[in-house]
């Protein structure tokens, strides 16, 4: 081996030294930079996966909400239809519970009428007028409450009286002073009433 082989050999033993570091630090970074890429893709599949899971849950509140307002308005329009209902099924309880006074007028009327001598057509004229207005009322569902003889009824009744009677039984009905009156099932007016309680010995 010569000089010019001795002085290059160190020479190039140096270069292919500096040449290997080099691609190991190369693969080195590569690593790492790979390493970094990794977890930001983690990084970032995990705040994809969070942004999906809130919105998963907003979906839910949503359509919970939804649900919860579709009931609601259902709810809304049975009540609509109710009070519609009502309105027309009792939409004349008014006029006719200012009618009633006038039917107790006529009652008393042919009542007493019927004690005076000469008065026959006059009581008959005014039963054909009472029993029309009746039968007017009736076609609105207006019927009278059922109190004389039957047993006390505190929703259909109002006692203004106990009669001490061995004739009827201990709450029954004996005296009707003012008629009841019902419409479609709702009481309009109670019946004025007396009733029979047992004689105190």
């Amino acid at each position: 081996m010569d000089e010019k082989d001795k002085k290059k050999s160190p020479g190039g033993n140096s270069e292919n030294g500096q040449v290997a570091h080099s691609e190991e630090a190369l693969e080195e970074h590569k690593k790492k930079k790979k390493k970094e890429d990794v977890e930001g893709l983690k990084a970032a599949l995990a705040d994809k996966q969070k942004e999906l899971g809130e919105k998963e849950t907003s979906i839910q509140e949503l359509k919970e909400r939804l649900l919860y307002q579709q009931a609601d308005f259902e709810n809304f329009k049975k009540l609509k239809v109710k009070e519609k209902a009502d309105l027309l099924r009792y939409g004349n309880e008014t006029l006719v519970k200012e009618l009633l006074p006038v039917i107790d007028n006529l009652e008393r009327a042919i009542e007493h009428a019927t004690n005076t001598e000469g008065s026959k057509t006059i009581v008959e004229g005014v039963e054909l007028t009472l029993s029309g207005f009746l039968k007017a009322l009736e076609k609105f569902g207006v019927t009278r409450v059922e109190a004389l003889q039957t047993t006390f009824d505190p929703n259909l009744h109002e006692a203004v009286l106990a009669e001490e009677t061995n004739d009827a039984e201990p709450g029954t009905v004996v005296k009707e002073f003012q008629k009841g009156y019902v419409m479609d099932g709702r009481l309009l007016r109670p019946s004025m009433v007396s009733v029979a309680k047992k004689p105190e010995e």
